[in-house]
Parts: structure tokens; C-alpha cells; sequence
């Protein structure tokens, strides 16, 4: 029988410790000059450094640098993209109780199953 894949094992992991309704913190480490690429790091609860985790599971990179995650892109809230990113990879079919409303109906969408704050 084959090894589950260190995607498989992240995810299972960030399932164990992140519910629905929890929120997840974002720290901004560094912006490149062009401003097109942050690196950010990804704090769970009881202020775990998940971003190793995190980093598997939306599949990106991790900075030499700083350590945080490289996200490219700009024009948007790059914190909540990595959250949602998260918050869907975890529960793709969404939640199995609505854990919100958006637009005032009850909201079981994955992307949405985590909150973000940044640090």
C-alpha cells in the first residue's frame, strides 16, 4: 500500500485542528519591490505557525527568505486569497452544516468555512 503524500498528511492535520468558524491569521513578511509577490505566514490556533502545512496543501512555495508562503498577485486582500484557498482545499464539497450566512442564506461553501484577521 502506497505512503500518503505529505499533501494528504498536511490536510488531515489542519482538519484536526481547524473547525469551521475559526479564524486564521495572516502576517505579512515581505512585499517585492514590484509589489506583485508577498510572503506570508499563516498562524492557526492556540498561535501555531501552520504555514509549513498550508504551504502543502494550497501548493505553494515557501520563501527562503522570510519563511512565509510566496503568494503572487495584487489588487486584492492576498491574506484572505490564502485562507479561502485553505478553507476550500479542506473541505472542497463544502461543510456539512452551514457555518455562516452570505447574502442571507446559510453558507456551507468551504472557502468560506475559516475566518481571516491579519497580525
Amino acid at each position: 500500500m502506497r505512503e500518503p503524500s505529505q499533501k494528504t498528511k498536511s490536510a488531515d492535520y489542519l482538519r484536526s485542528i481547524l473547525k469551521p468558524g475559526d479564524t486564521v491569521h495572516t502576517i505579512l513578511r515581505h512585499v517585492s519591490r514590484s509589489g506583485m509577490m508577498r510572503e506570508i505566514s499563516v498562524i492557526g490556533p492556540n498561535n501555531e505557525d501552520i504555514t509549513w502545512h498550508v504551504m502543502h496543501v494550497g501548493g505553494y512555495r515557501r520563501s527562503d527568505n522570510s519563511g512565509g508562503l510566496r503568494v503572487s498577485g495584487c489588487g486584492m486582500d492576498m491574506g484572505f486569497h490564502v485562507v479561502y484557498n485553505l478553507g476550500y482545499a479542506l473541505w472542497p464539497n463544502g461543510t456539512d452544516k452551514p457555518h455562516g450566512t452570505r447574502n442571507g442564506e446559510p453558507d456551507s461553501c468551504g472557502g468560506y468555512a475559516l475566518k481571516h484577521r491579519w497580525l
